[in-house]
C-alpha cells in the first residue's frame, strides 16, 4: 500500500523533532491522521503561533509580550548582575520551578558531542560578550554555568570558562546535587535549588 504524501511530508517534519525517530513520526502521522479535524485543526492553530514569538535579544528566549526584552530580562525585581547560562529554554524552566533564583538567563544552545560551538552558538555567545562588556565594565557579578553534568557538559563548561573569564568577577557552576550524567531540564525543583546553592 502507497503511503499517502501527505503522510510522508508530516512523518519527515515529526523526525526532525529530539527524540522522535523515523518510525515514531510515522506512527504520530497516522495517529493524527485518525483523529479527525476537530483534533487536528486546533493543534494546527498552536503549531501556526508559535512563529510570532519573538527572541529576546538580551537572553535568547522565546516570549509573546510587546516589550523589547523577555520578561524576565525586563524585571527590575531581577539581579541581572547573576547569569546562569544553560543550554535549552527548558532549563530555564526547570530552575524557574525550583523557586530560589533571582538572577537572569543566557540560553547558548545544546552543547553538541563536537565540543565546539556551532555557528549559532558562536554569534550568541559574541552577541553576549559584547553585551556584558557594555554592561558590566568591571564586569558581571557571578556567571553561573548551568550545564547538564555530563561529558559533553563538561566540555562546554570549560570552553565557557575560558571565554567568559575576563567578563566576570566570579565564574560558578551548579554544584553537587544533579548526579553525574543528570540533565538540567529532568532534575525535581528541590535538587535544583539545592545544586544553586551548592555552587562553586
Amino acid at each position: 500500500m502507497k503511503t499517502p504524501n501527505s503522510i510522508r511530508n508530516l512523518a519527515d517534519s515529526l523526525a526532525k523533532l529530539p527524540g522522535i525517530g523515523p518510525r515514531q513520526a510515522f506512527r504520530i502521522a497516522y495517529f493524527l491522521a485518525g483523529k479527525g479535524k476537530d483534533n487536528v485543526l486546533p493543534m494546527a492553530k498552536n503549531l501556526a503561533e508559535i512563529v510570532k514569538l519573538k527572541t529576546c535579544s538580551k537572553c535568547f528566549s522565546s516570549y509573546e509580550e510587546e516589550s523589547k526584552l523577555c520578561p524576565i530580562c525586563s524585571d527590575s525585581r531581577r539581579n541581572s548582575g547573576i547569569i546562569a547560562i544553560v543550554e535549552k529554554e527548558t532549563d530555564v524552566a526547570s530552575i524557574e520551578s525550583a523557586g530560589n533564583y533571582t538572577g537572569i538567563y543566557f540560553i547558548i544552545g545544546e552543547i553538541k558531542k563536537t565540543g565546539g560551538l556551532n555557528p549559532e552558538e558562536r554569534r550568541r555567545l559574541d552577541s553576549f560578550k559584547e553585551n556584558l562588556q557594555r554592561d558590566y565594565p568591571e564586569g558581571a557579578e557571578e556567571i553561573i554555568i548551568g550545564f547538564n553534568n555530563t561529558a559533553y557538559g563538561d566540555i562546554g563548561r570549560s570552553l565557557i570558562l575560558k571565554e567568559l573569564k575576563p567578563y566576570a568577577k566570579k565564574i560558578t557552576s551548579l554544584g553537587r546535587g544533579i548526579p553525574t550524567g543528570g540533565e538540567v531540564e529532568f532534575a525535581d525543583p528541590e535538587t535544583l535549588a539545592e545544586a544553586l546553592k551548592g555552587r562553586n
